[in-house]
């Protein structure tokens, strides 16, 4: 079944997860802004028209191709305070990061990677890609029910714990559906931002921006909040161990990506501080298994996918990290050795292999036998994805995430609140997702790109935490083997293995499970059970929110977007 058009034109396409960033990002690309330009625009208002999943307080990797030159990744990811230690945490009397509060904040990264991106890329000035966002904050925009429904589910903890929090979302009580609200305090950091830069060349104004967020105002009110000890997901208060110094002494960095080469194209991903290999090792073990064309997901496609999901996510939990040296992984010998493990019946075992000797995995729980992290309440929020691509070939492709309006108290006085990043480290020596002063928490954010052979260049991506690089698969497969278009792939049934150590708090995991939309089909679903995976029916339209934008060397360009959850939205002329 398809949702939308497969969307066509000739000078510049937006998709995101919000129409008013697809629609800012739009508008600048009309107004002669290049895609660089239209992705800062698009990501400054993610953050205020999906606060449940972005902030300014939270992170942001992006893979960027300029024509002539070879695609790069931006790292916004921040790194850990130069006081996180396990032995810091063990001090405070926590045997684990929680997944809400200011103890689990690391450097924000997002704004500082939008504000370079701009700078080196971009075209236009703070003040021009900023004006989108400070008039959605300022004279308001309408509320997503997501967004209404994150606001009710914390309303307690708000009013109970978290009182800056209580003033910025519960000033009115809790907002309904579609209710125009506005945030001040938001518009009035932009402002500042743009202000620092006021009568300034380009670069310069980005650089004094910058400044102002790493070294200025906004670094020094981080630096007196986070001080403050507040009830976490623990349920005990805590500080946080973020200082001013941590801010000033980080940078966002340009790197190379991971690539693999698989039926056409080659597919690009961040690094190991990110889980984004794992889509690489995913083709990698299945591409000597799979059909050449295929009609349907049937259940021999989708048990490959999972088993071979499992392998590769099990890797990820052993083996990445920040730093971590990935060399190998995507080799013949070491694909075929873990190829060799899947069978005919669904693993219950978590099954990293032998990379670099023997593998170490962390103390885990599994699902249900755990502790109830926030005594119910929501400690995680989810994600966004933008994908651009303008008239003279740039193609960018961002998924900005964290800084959760449930993460952690409001800033006072800058209308944002402090990412919870480092929650996917472990207070357990040894791993390569240790705690550790000034590391990149290993993420699950996990943009993608990919290089066809006729020249054209596709960005795309999704959100929802562990499960990105499986519904990323999935649109791949669709493509790849049903031989779909973007939009008809993203349409198509989806699922996800939940057989995998959960990034964030609580860390477990659930043997065997296996998530799918019912439009996979009763009989593939009944098949699933029999080979013993243990499957959850999620509905039919219930997984992943992906989307794509792409140029040929022709300068035609198209774009798809998700339709579940109806707010994903792509833009084309």
């Amino acid at each position: 079944m398809r949702t939308r058009p497969d969307l066509h034109g000739t000078f510049g396409a937006v998709a995101s997860t919000h129409w008013l960033a697809s629609s800012a990002g739009m508008a600048v690309l009309e107004r002669g802004g290049n895609a660089a330009d239209a992705a800062v625009a698009a990501g400054f208002v993610l953050h205020v028209v999906e606060p449940h999943l972005n902030g300014p307080g939270g992170d942001l990797p992006a893979i960027v191709h300029v024509p002539g030159s070879e695609p790069r990744v931006l790292c916004g990811q921040g790194v850990t305070p130069a006081a996180a230690t396990i032995a810091a945490h063990r001090d405070l009397g926590v045997d684990h990061v929680p997944g809400t509060g200011p103890l689990a904040a690391v450097v924000p990264g997002a704004v500082p990677a939008w504000l370079t991106l701009l700078r080196d890329l971009g075209t236009w000035t703070p003040a021009d890609v900023l004006a989108f966002a400070i008039d959605l904050a300022d004279r308001g925009h309408h509320v997503l029910p997501r967004v209404a429904a994150t606001i009710a589910a914390s309303a307690d903890r708000f009013e109970r714990d978290w009182p800056t929090s209580a003033a910025q979302w519960l000033a009115d009580g809790v907002p309904e559906a579609w209710q125009r609200i506005r945030m001040p305090q938001l518009a009035a950091t932009y402002r500042t931002l743009v202000d620092a830069g006021a009568g300034l060349g380009r670069e310069a104004a980005c650089d004094a921006a910058l400044a102002a967020w790493s070294e200025g105002f906004v670094a020094e009110a981080i630096d007196r909040h986070s001080r403050i000890a507040v009830v976490d997901a623990t349920g005990d208060a805590h500080p946080g161990l973020l200082r001013g110094e941590d801010m000033a002494a980080w940078r966002p960095t340009w790197e190379a990506p991971l690539a693999l080469d698989w039926r056409g194209r080659r597919v690009l991903k961040c690094g190991a501080w990110t889980q984004g290999p794992a889509l690489l090792a995913q083709l990698g073990i299945l591409e000597p298994l799979l059909p050449t064309r295929a009609d349907r997901f049937d259940a021999d496609l989708v048990h490959l996918a999972t088993e071979a999901a499992k392998l590769a996510f099990a890797d990820r939990d052993a083996w990445f990290g920040d730093g971590a040296d990935l060399s190998g992984l995507l080799d013949e010998p070491y694909l075929a050795a873990r190829r060799a493990l899947i069978g005919d019946t669904a693993s219950l075992e978590l099954r990293p292999g032998a990379l670099r000797g023997e593998p170490r995995m962390p103390v885990v729980e599994v699902e249900g036998a755990s502790r109830a992290a926030g005594a119910g309440e929501p400690t995680r929020g989810d994600t966004c994805h933008l994908d651009v691509v303008d008239r003279d070939g740039m193609v960018v492709s961002a998924t900005p995430s964290g800084g959760w309006l449930q993460s952690s108290p409001t800033i006072d006085g800058l209308g944002f609140c402090l990412g919870t990043r480092a929650q996917m480290l472990w207070l357990e020596e040894g791993l390569t997702t240790s705690m550790a002063p000034g590391i990149r928490p290993r993420t699950t954010l996990s943009p993608s790109m990919a290089l066809h052979d006729d020249g054209t260049v596709e960005a795309f991506g999704t959100p929802g935490g562990d499960q990105q690089d499986s519904w990323q698969l999935s649109m791949l497969l669709g493509m790849g083997v049903l031989g779909l278009d973007p939009q008809a792939a993203i349409d198509a049934p989806a699922w996800h293995t939940t057989h995998l150590v959960s990034s964030f708090d609580p860390r477990v995991w659930e043997p065997g499970g296996l998530h799918v939309e019912s439009r996979l089909g009763a009989d593939v679903i009944d098949d699933l059970r029999r080979r013993g995976h243990r499957v959850t029916d999620t509905g039919d339209w219930s997984l992943g929110r992906l989307s794509l934008a792409s140029r040929a060397p022709d300068g035609s360009v198209r774009a798809a977007a998700n339709a579940r959850g109806e707010q994903g939205y792509a833009v084309v002329r």
